[in-house]
């Protein structure tokens, strides 16, 4: 049976929801439309679950068809192969909103797959894959406390619109994606120029608006799918009630102690992992085996627990911090002698080593997504060694998470970048981990900032980043609001909320949200809390470095732009780029150029200005013609009877005659130049005879007068002071 409901979204744009017609053997699917874009999304789950397993096997995966907008894909394959960044942050998007929502107890494989099959250039997919994994996930028979629905809302001249189209978005200060369910949101991530918490918290609230509506169609959805009604019957765990009793008896109070005094990560890692090795000891060797897997499980309830406690009453934390307080920080920036720029951002036990490199045009990365295409000039990358957090793990290809985490970091940087000529590099950052206890991404914000200053970029403004977190008790109403979290207390907390921005305002931030019934006024005083950080942060950094330094290091490229007409463009590469290569490599520079309109933009870049100067004589020699009446500086070229060829421009030589040379006369050319000498000389006109230019370098000497252009014997036709004796020679 196919079912179908409708969803408006205003400003004309309508989503339909339809199941029963593609993939049935899903355990759930749905396709979801938005004008011309198509989403399919299945979920299937395991019935069985291993037993071993005490956590939620989910994965999701995002991945768009490149024949979902007619072409074909990149690469030697033609065909698609491992997701791009862009589907890979749309998976972790859909990822996080729906990962909270399952049962804890359930622990069966479960598999997430939104794929695009139909593509509109002018309507992003990223906002309705969540929509369509939860349709899925609602309209089947696996367990899943939903729905939620996701929505991009942005504010374009002063109005937020939901879901806005690709043409308009570039004109948007906020640009957001929001997941919520009908009661709660749960994950935030966007960036913004500047905009202050209040305008931030406007667009959760429309956006909540929204969601709500979208939830309701897929329950409607819902009710007329009859699995869907019956969600499926599990059981994956055996507990043992008895051996939970007494892990709690027994080590609630020992955990209270070790999180009750001021303990480094390493220390308080130690003292628990004793507290269950002494709890394990009190059970027979014989049964230890079997049971471990138990009390690991339920020592971690009683840890969650007791640390919490701990916090809401004696509003405390684990390191001795008030809740407010900001771990110690120290900063250094050029700290790597043969980067572009560097710079170290150490806070408590979380270290990002970060360096800033500027390329050229030629080092801007290609995007060819089946959505998105063009290039970009910007790139942050994001690593997680295993040694920042004392671990031996093997080294593979970039992860999920490190991904995310450098998009988030470029996207607070990115509002903050010289645009047009200020800018005139591709700008590539790397942060490096070296510690991690915390707040690694927003380090990489903190130290991307300082290595863009320490690098000469001349950025608009500084810019930190703090990452929050929340303890609550729903029972007894007490909460508390932590800056700058530690790794425990992401874990063992309720919300994971990261705020960017400078003094004036917030760039990008990223929520998530573990826990039902986060209010808008916990929200803005979280907000605030994060406010009042960040400046103390950006304090810190200012500190070390305040503004971007005067000029680039000397090692660093200087780019030099010039304006060539259209149609000289072709003879500046020359035919399969011969003139252009060999340019490069005699000048030791690179060259771009890239049409714009009616001329030709051609940036040159090398870190000596010498070189830059003889690629721009060659490309101007190339380009242009001499003009009456101008000086130029050249270069001699060749000697001859009556004169010397100097080159004035690259490529174009021109005579001067051997009565132009001096005011005197001049009996032999080789007496006063030779092949290699520089010399100052005017184009002073054209030779009757064939057109080509005349030099005078006597026309710059002291007292000399122009002849006159009309007299027959006008210095075009003078015969060299030597010709008579020549032609006497001849005729002898």
């Amino acid at each position: 049976m196919i079912v179908s409901k409708k969803i408006d979204v205003g400003n004309g744009k309508e989503i339909t929801l339809e199941t029963g017609k593609l993939a049935k053997q899903a355990d759930g699917a749905v396709v979801v439309r938005m004008g011309n874009t198509m989403l399919l999304a299945t979920v299937c789950s395991k019935k069985e679950a291993d037993e071993n397993v005490d956590f939620m096997p989910l994965s999701v995966e995002y991945q768009e068809k490149y024949a979902s907008v007619g072409r074909f894909p990149g690469g030697f394959f033609k065909r698609e192969a491992r997701p791009s960044t862009y589907e890979i942050l749309i998976a972790r998007l859909v990822d996080r909103a729906l990962r909270p929502l399952f049962p804890e107890d359930y622990h069966a494989e479960t598999q997430v797959l939104v794929t695009l099959i139909s593509g509109d250039k002018n309507e992003l997919p990223d906002a309705l894959a969540g929509l369509a994994a939860s349709a899925a996930l609602t309209v089947s028979d696996i367990p899943f406390h939903g729905p939620i629905s996701e929505v991009r809302v942005a504010r374009i001249d002063g109005e937020f619109v939901v879901n806005p189209s690709v043409d308009i978005l570039e004109n948007a200060d906020i640009d957001i994606i929001v997941a919520a369910s009908m009661d709660n949101i749960m994950m935030v991530e966007g960036e913004m120029k500047e905009v202050s918490e209040a305008d931030m918290v406007e667009a959760l609230k429309k956006a909540h608006e929204a969601i709500k509506i979208q939830c309701q169609a897929q329950l409607d959805l819902a009710s007329e799918i009859e699995k869907a009604q019956n969600k499926r019957q599990y059981c994956h765990e055996n507990n043992d009630e008895e051996l939970r009793e007494r892990v709690r008896k027994e080590t609630y109070d020992k955990i209270v102690a070790v999180a009750s005094r001021a303990t480094t990560k390493q220390e308080r890692t130690d003292a628990f992992e004793q507290i269950v090795e002494e709890f394990l000891e009190t059970i027979p060797e014989e049964e230890r085996e079997d049971k471990e897997p138990l009390v690991k499980r339920y020592y971690h309830e009683v840890e969650w627990e007791a640390v919490r406690n701990v916090v809401l009453d004696t509003r405390t934390r684990l390191d001795g911090r008030k809740l407010d307080e900001i771990r110690p920080i120290w900063c250094e920036v050029d700290y790597l002698p043969s980067v572009h720029g560097s710079a170290i951002f150490t806070r408590g036990e979380t270290q990002s080593l970060t360096t800033c490199t500027l390329g050229t045009k030629l080092d801007e990365q290609i995007i060819d997504g089946a959505i998105i295409e063009g290039t970009n000039n910007f790139l942050l990358h994001y690593n997680f060694p295993p040694f920042a957090t004392g671990e031996v793990k093997p080294i593979r290809s970039t992860g999920r998470r490190e991904i995310g985490h450098g998009n988030l970091a470029l996207r607070a940087l990115k509002p903050i970048l010289p645009e047009g000529e200020d800018n005139p590099y591709t700008i590539r950052l790397v942060s490096d981990i070296l510690e991690s206890n915390g707040s690694s991404s927003m380090a990489t914000v903190c130290a991307g900032t300082m290595a863009l200053m320490d690098a000469g970029v001349k950025i608009k403004k500084p810019v930190s980043g703090i990452a929050m977190g929340m303890i609550s008790d729903s029972q007894s109403g007490k909460y508390a609001i932590l800056s700058d979290i530690l790794g425990d207390e992401d874990h063992l907390g309720d919300m994971d909320f990261k705020v960017c921005g400078t003094a004036d305002g917030i760039t990008a931030c990223q929520m998530d949200i573990k826990v039902e019934g986060l209010s808008y006024e916990v929200l803005t005083e979280a907000l605030e809390q994060a406010r009042r950080g960040r400046l103390h942060i950006l304090g810190k950094l200012t500190e070390t470095i305040a503004q971007p330094r005067e000029d680039y290091k000397d090692f660093v490229p200087r780019i030099f732009k010039m304006m060539i007409p259209k149609d000289t463009i072709g003879a500046v590469i020359g035919q399969g780029g011969k003139v252009i290569q060999e340019m490069q490599k005699d000048t030791n520079t690179i060259i771009t150029i890239t049409e714009d309109g009616e001329f030709g933009i051609v940036e040159i870049a090398s870190p000596d200005k010498t070189s830059i100067e003889e690629a721009v004589r060659r490309i101007t020699g190339i380009t242009t013609d001499p003009v009456i009446g101008e000086v130029y500086h050249g270069k001699v070229k060749s000697i001859v009877a009556f004169g010397a060829f100097v080159e004035i421009m690259y490529g174009k030589e021109a005579l001067l005659h051997v009565s132009e040379i001096d005011n005197k006369r001049v009996e032999n050319v080789e007496d006063v130049l030779k092949v290699g000498d520089e010399l100052e000389v005017k184009v002073v006109g054209t030779d009757p005879r064939n057109g080509k230019l005349r030099l005078s370098r006597r026309a710059l000497l002291p007292g000399y007068k122009a002849p006159d252009e009309n007299a027959n014997d006008s210095h075009s036709n003078r015969r060299p002071p030597h010709a008579n004796k020549r032609d006497k020679h001849k005729r002898n």
